[in-house]
């Protein structure tokens, strides 16, 4: 017959405990009308109640802080802090003693002890303590592990482990839009606009100390998220900054391409990494949150191995007066390439610049504007990223003029 052996009781205790913030205490007050059959019975416990505030008893928050009663939620971006404490139990000197703290998530092992050196000797009645902290960076299930090992008078080594697991939790609902700006003035061509939509999806409100975009070398940014109100910078979300929980915060920015990476059109139309959004917070009496998203990846704007843009052009002319137009035109292919301007779908040819320009082709289609000249010079075997095309125009009826122009190789 076989018996099992009884649990072999350790010398040492261990505890472990979430350092969390306190939280304020709330009060549920009942009060009644004075010709109730209470009458002021209680208003007058309210009063007496040492967590009220004097002079505003029927709040609900208090002046005193609570101890957390539970573990309570860990979210992602928060940074995990516990305490352990080992105790010696008993009435014997206990040796060689070492403390090891691990943290298992579902990818990775984490060791947290602030020494991984053991201590020679512990008496009876004294502990080893430690705190160690942790920034969350994965959701899902955390596994804490605790380690002893020890050596008692005897020169039995002994050990023993101890497991707390925890959810960490998703903080924030993040979502990106990418808008790329199409205009015909080069200024603001090549623009990326983002929108960032940020949701609360915790069960406290946040006060959101800082949304930030950082680029990717590429690019500049500029928040488009507050505007100047006599001379001072207003956000425009008011003057407050706190996040409601299930509520949606709208930011946007604006990236332009670099000057050094702006003239090299090839480059700019192939990147699709913009970024990524930096997203700091804080909840209960100040407890910090921190997210970084991982690059924000868009879909690069398909410009085609030529893109045509214009440079200048009078919003108004007058009639039967001759106005200039400068253009430009970007060679995205990375090869040597002839070029011809064209205009809408049905092509009719108005002018043709001089053979000294060689390759280049200028259409138009039914338009009521001629091309009167063009001093522009391209070399055939150019590799040059732009050039300028300057055009001028003589309009003939008083009207709206559309301007579709494009650009094709020859």
């Amino acid at each position: 017959m076989e018996v099992n052996p009884p649990k072999q009781e350790h010398l040492l205790a261990l505890k472990v405990m979430r350092l969390t913030k306190p939280t304020l205490f709330t009060n549920i007050p009942v009060t009644c009308e004075e010709k109730d059959l209470p009458g002021e019975l209680f208003n007058q416990l309210m009063r007496d109640d040492p967590s009220t505030v004097n002079g505003a008893e029927i709040l609900m928050l208090g002046e005193m802080l609570t101890l957390p009663q539970n573990f309570g939620n860990i979210f992602l971006g928060e940074t995990f802090s516990s305490y352990i404490s080992v105790h010696n139990d008993s009435n014997q000197v206990v040796k060689d003693i070492l403390v090891k703290a691990d943290l298992q998530t579902s990818s990775q092992r984490l060791n947290l002890s602030a020494s991984n050196a053991a201590v020679a000797e512990l008496k009876p009645d004294c502990c080893i303590d430690d705190v160690i902290h942790h920034e969350v960076k994965e959701i899902g299930t955390h596994i804490l592990v605790c380690a002893v090992s020890y050596t008692t008078q005897g020169g039995e080594k002994m050990y023993f482990r101890k497991f707390f697991k925890f959810q960490v939790l998703k903080p924030l609902d993040v979502k990106t839009k990418f808008y790329n700006a199409e205009s015909d003035l080069s200024s603001v061509t090549d623009e990326v606009f983002l929108e960032a939509q940020i949701q609360n999806i915790t069960t406290s409100p946040m006060f959101m100390e800082k949304v930030s975009l950082e680029p990717s070398i590429m690019y500049n940014v500029a928040e488009l998220n507050s505007v100047s109100q006599a001379g001072e910078c207003v956000t425009t979300f008011g003057s407050r900054a706190y996040l409601q929980p299930m509520d949606t915060r709208q930011y946007l920015y604006c990236l332009k391409p670099k000057k050094e990476f702006a003239e090299k059109a090839g480059i700019i139309k192939g990147v699709t990494v913009i970024g990524k959004l930096d997203i700091v917070w804080k909840t209960n009496l100040g407890e910090r949150g921190r997210l970084q998203t991982s690059q924000l990846q868009r879909m690069a704007p398909g410009y085609g191995d030529v893109r045509l843009s214009l440079e200048a052009i009078p919003d108004t002319v007058n009639l039967e007066e001759p106005f200039h137009i400068t253009c430009k035109i970007t060679n995205c292919s990375g090869r040597n390439t002839k070029y011809r301007f064209v205009k809408g779908t049905r092509f009719i040819p108005v002018f043709l610049i001089p053979p000294a320009v060689k390759g280049l082709w200028i259409w138009f289609w039914k338009c009521a504007i001629p091309i009167l000249s063009t001093g522009v010079a391209f070399q055939e075997d150019s590799l040059e990223s732009c050039i300028p095309v300057p055009l001028s125009a003589l309009p003939l009826l008083c009207c709206l003029q559309y301007r579709d122009c494009r650009v094709s190789p020859a």
